[in-house]
């Protein structure tokens, strides 16, 4: 979900833009986004991409069962394209035959990604006394109806 559409229920075509780089990253790293641990911070997985990719790192994220059959230079790719399509605003991010065309033809040069959305680390509590207490939420319900692009 993109950020713009989670914070503000703004959606557009740049929303669709956002999914299908989030979507990009998962299949790269066979990770999903949601539920994305690591040992080392608490970043989701378009965080993590970010982090390794400003390391020059960007090939840690490739699922390990590709390791035997692919192409540094279109991974490097996807990994690129993926970020372009995640970045925070709307404005910055590809459109869908942008993104078409920067995946089919290698020697079209990419612009570098700008700091993907929702990229800010999640808290979690060092308190376990509380683990155990239950919570009491407040369940809001908003209704969207659909209108015709």
């Amino acid at each position: 979900m993109s950020p713009e559409y989670a914070t503000e229920g703004i959606f557009s075509l740049q929303s669709d833009v956002y999914s299908f780089g989030v979507l990009l990253l998962e299949i790269i790293t066979g990770k999903r986004n949601k539920g994305f641990r690591h040992i080392d911070h608490h970043h989701n997985l378009i965080g993590h991409a970010w982090l390794l990719w400003n390391n020059g790192r960007a090939l840690e994220l490739m699922d390990r069962y590709l390791e035997d059959s692919f192409i540094e230079s279109k991974v490097q790719r996807c990994i690129q394209v993926g970020l372009l399509c995640v970045q925070k605003f709307p404005e910055n991010r590809p459109d869908m035959s942008s993104v078409v065309f920067m995946l089919a033809n290698e020697e079209v040069a990419l612009p570098r990604p700008r700091e993907p959305g929702f990229f800010t680390e999640r808290g979690f509590s060092t308190d376990t006394s509380s683990s155990k207490e239950t919570a009491n939420t407040e369940i809001a319900l908003s209704i969207t109806i659909p209108e015709g692009r």
